[in-house]
């Protein structure tokens, strides 16, 4: 499946709260996420309006790996 071009860091990061991931902080312009899922898991994700697409792709394939689910779950809730 093809990765959306417009996607947020905010909009990234409410899809990830249907997953168990809850933002910790806010820095500057990084969000900080974690979940208890599998064990504890952190991912960083930059509050930029547009997410270059390999920063997409580096973000859902960490998150992928560790919850053990394929991207194209992640990607319906975008």
């Amino acid at each position: 499946m093809k990765l959306p071009r417009d996607v947020s860091g905010d909009d990234l990061a409410r899809a990830l709260e249907h997953f168990g991931y809850d933002v910790v902080r806010t820095t500057g312009s990084h969000m900080r996420l974690r979940t208890y899922r599998n064990g504890e898991h952190y991912v960083t994700i930059p509050r930029h309006p547009t997410l270059y697409v390999g920063t997409l792709a580096s973000i859902l394939r960490d998150v992928c790996d560790h919850l053990k689910i394929n991207k194209e779950e992640i990607i319906r809730y975008l």
